[in-house]
């Protein structure tokens, strides 16, 4: 009879004592995990969180206490844990995974790496340091009531990169109130100003300037008196938002001034965001009016969802909302609020233009109202229990792998509600690498079609290799016979480089860059196809690039084991693009209720897994990070 040490083995029990794990990520899913590997019998652990604690993050990151506010994710959640088991050796990195101290040499020390991430960017950035390191990754993630746990092995399973991921739908908070940089993020941001004035108020959902953003500050002792000082009565006097613009009656102009243009003045001040980023251009009400121009100055009946207004358009369209759901807000009377509903007018209204004057002050394209309907989703909650749940699944998984039995590992999903067989964790069996993926094949290879004329270096470093195929510090050359370098890791090497088009290099149609990341120990070829017909407002296209909708899998049961990892999309070049992310966040459906669930995730991607007991699923990828909070 095999000897137990509490419930487990004693081979297992002396492996867990004695084996060295790197969990990264100390918010919602890190919390509960590091709580459980020390109640497990986990002896060595290394935590590596950038974020600081803030006070949203208390309903469910329960190492953490008010007193916190302002500390290291990392630092405290290693103090906390270490009071369920004093012997255990933990140590606590308040940093960056995707800083190059972090190298493939420090990833081959750790058994086992555990992702409880809240960002695509830093997925792909660990997937590839444990690819390179060849050590098991546990990836995780949650979206509300929605979770998964899966297992990467090399040349075993997938990775994290091998299936396309649907656009990023939640992001982390520092970046909605304080670095936005893509359209999406500021429509949150105007989602969340309607709750504040006129709706449910959340702690998640503030849009203030957030001082404890860790970009802003790197001293934690520092992070942690502004944060204590932010309590109290300060420079500033803290008022709760919407009795403020009860108090000035809500008046357009004076929130107009205070969202568009102190706040934006008081991000200015937060200089260490804007080194590498352009800074935002404060509004300010009384000097747009004295210089718009006529025919900007109505929002009357002429206004169609297709148009997208100049900026004293959209300033009319602020105040025209606010006085209508102010109205609104009286006539409900004292205590009221409204909810947002993208169908109700001024709603829309208020959200199209307050997120497009911040999409302005941070020198975006504006969008028209169609548009900003299209994009506005329902943000998903941050539950507790959701984290729970899949923070212990990582931990069973991370036995069987200790075990040696890494074959009956399983990617895991946690449902909203039960299947037909009535049961809410459905195991899946590991799908084996796709041989489309540019990561984790031998020779990874991509064709990109862009317009060589009008795209920059800088363009394909920031935009290209570093946002859609998440390399961190690339290295370029042209395939030319001269080894010609465009781009150096190296600072300051090729930086005359950035504003020369790829045409200026003799790149043209059928030229082939190599990408080196030393750092990831990852290179990618770069086919290069010359064109001047993109859509408008497309830069660039990735050929074999999934699209947002894939169509839903046939009932024939001969085509779906003929789809090449989960759909005929994927026999093309898989391009998992930029991160959040966000972790495959998949609700999974029996395929014997398909056209119940075709109905409600139309907007989805889908492909085909295998049950444990053989039967076929289909599954559909919801965003790829987890609910605002659980990180930044």
């Amino acid at each position: 009879m095999a000897q137990l040490v509490g419930s487990l083995r004693k081979e297992l029990a002396d492996s867990l004592s004695s084996c060295k794990v790197l969990v990264v990520g100390a918010g919602g899913i890190g919390c509960e995990l590091l709580k459980n590997l020390v109640l497990t019998g986990f002896k060595n652990i290394e935590v590596i969180d950038l974020d600081t604690i803030d006070v949203s993050n208390l309903n469910r990151q329960f190492l953490f206490q008010k007193k916190h506010v302002g500390l290291s994710k990392a630092q405290v959640a290693k103090e906390s844990a270490l009071q369920f088991c004093p012997t255990a050796n933990i140590t606590a990195y308040h940093d960056s995974v995707m800083n190059p101290d972090y190298n493939v040499e420090f990833f081959k020390k750790f058994v086992l790496v555990m992702n409880a991430l809240d960002n695509r960017a830093a997925r792909n950035h660990v997937n590839r340091m444990c690819l390179a390191a060849d050590i098991p990754l546990i990836e995780s993630g949650t979206a509300g009531y929605l979770g998964q746990v899966t297992v990467i092995k090399k040349g075993l399973t997938e990775c994290y990169e091998c299936q396309p991921k649907p656009a990023q739908k939640t992001f982390p908070g520092c970046t909605i109130r304080n670095t936005p940089s893509e359209p999406i993020h500021c429509i949150v941001w105007a989602k969340y100003l309607f709750n504040q004035l006129f709706g449910e108020e959340d702690a998640d959902q503030d849009v203030s300037p957030d001082m404890a953003d860790p970009e802003a500050a790197w001293n934690p002792k520092e992070t942690a008196a502004e944060s204590l000082a932010s309590e109290k009565d300060g420079d500033i006097k803290r008022v709760n938002t919407k009795d403020w613009a009860r108090s000035i009656r809500y008046d357009p102009v004076k929130l107009f001034n205070k969202f568009f243009k102190d706040d934006v003045m008081y991000l200015l001040t937060m200089d260490k965001l804007w080194k590498k980023r352009k800074a935002p251009i404060p509004l300010d009400w009384h000097h747009l009016e004295k210089s718009s121009s006529p025919q900007e100055a109505s929002v009357g009946g002429g206004l169609k969802d297709q148009q997208v207004l100049g900026i004293w358009g959209q300033c009319q369209l602020f105040r025209h909302s606010v006085e209508t759901l102010y109205s609104q807000l009286q006539e409900k009377g004292e205590g009221a609020e409204l909810v947002w509903d993208k169908d109700e007018a001024a709603a829309m209204d208020f959200v199209t233009a307050a997120a497009n004057l911040r999409m302005h002050i941070f020198s975006m394209n504006m969008k028209s109202l169609f548009d900003v309907k299209s994009m506005a989703g329902n943000i998903i909650p941050a539950i507790a229990t959701t984290n729970a749940i899949i923070a212990g699944l990582i931990v069973l998984e991370s036995l069987k792998i200790l075990s040696g039995q890494i074959e009956s590992c399983r990617t895991i999903f946690l449902n909203k509600c039960p299947n037909l067989r009535k049961k809410l964790l459905v195991p899946c069996i590991l799908d084996s690498p796709s041989t489309n993926c540019y990561v984790c094949v031998s020779k990874p290879e991509v064709t990109v079609k862009l317009n060589v004329h009008k795209t920059t270096i800088l363009f394909l470093q920031d935009r290209l290799l570093k946002e859609r195929f998440g390399m961190v510090a690339p290295d370029v050359q042209i395939e030319d016979g001269k080894g010609t370098i465009l781009i150096s890791s190296e600072e300051g090497e090729t930086e005359a480089n950035n504003n020369k088009f790829l045409s200026d290099f003799g790149i043209r149609n059928g030229s082939r860059l190599q990408a080196d990341d030393f750092l990831q120990d990852y290179t990618l070829l770069v086919n290069v196809l010359h064109t001047e017909e993109l859509e408008r407002d497309v830069e660039f296209e990735v050929i074999g690039d999934a699209p947002d909708k894939a169509p839903p899998p046939q009932a024939n049961q001969e085509e779906v084991n003929n789809i090449a990892n989960g759909n005929k999309e994927s026999s093309k070049q898989s391009t998992s693009a930029e991160v959040p992310a966000q972790p495959d966040d998949i609700m999974i459906v029996d395929s014997d209720v398909e056209e119940q669930a075709s109905s409600s995730s139309a907007a989805s991607d889908y492909r085909r897994s295998r049950t444990t007991d053989g039967r076929s699923s289909r599954i559909c990828l919801l965003p790829s990070v987890t609910p605002l909070g659980g990180g930044c």
